[in-house]
Parts: structure tokens; C-alpha cells; sequence
């Protein structure tokens, strides 16, 4: 059984980009244009950085926290990022 994850990128112009997926390695390759087709939002900007990632318990879990996070202000997004790399050894 595969692992569900919601994570938010960083494109290189500053945007946030939230999305969920079962292999973040994966993902990020499809966004990169490594392999695969990734998000219609990358096709304007580049991926940066993978800014944040938080395991969830099933897909209905990770669709319900990506809503959540989407609805999120800019600000929000940013304090929910720098709370979790404050947590990071």
C-alpha cells in the first residue's frame, strides 16, 4: 500500500505551488520536465525548491489537507513552511 503526501514547491518566480502524491521524488521529476508531464502551473516557471512535505494518513486525507492549504493565505502558507523547518534538525 503507497504513502500519500501533500507538499508545496517553491517556482522560481516565488510562487506556491500544493499539490499530493505518492512518491515526492517522482513528482518533483515530473514537474522539472525530467519525466513525465507535471503540473500545468510549471509551465509558466520552473520548480525551485520543495519547501514543504507532510505525510497523511490515506488519499482522501492528503485531498482534504490539500484544500485546506490551498484556501490558505500566502502569509499562512509561509508560516505553515517556517514551522516545519523550525521543527528540522
Amino acid at each position: 500500500m503507497l504513502g500519500w503526501t501533500v507538499y508545496i514547491v517553491e517556482g522560481e518566480r516565488g510562487a506556491l505551488y500544493t499539490g499530493i502524491t505518492t512518491s515526492v521524488a517522482r513528482r518533483w521529476a515530473e514537474h522539472s520536465g525530467l519525466r513525465g508531464r507535471g503540473a500545468r502551473f510549471f509551465r509558466t516557471q520552473s520548480p525551485r525548491d520543495l519547501v514543504y512535505v507532510e505525510v497523511a494518513a490515506d488519499r482522501g486525507g492528503a485531498l482534504r489537507r490539500e484544500a485546506e492549504i490551498k484556501r490558505f493565505a500566502r502569509t499562512r502558507k509561509l508560516a505553515l513552511i517556517a514551522a516545519q523547518r523550525a521543527l528540522a534538525p
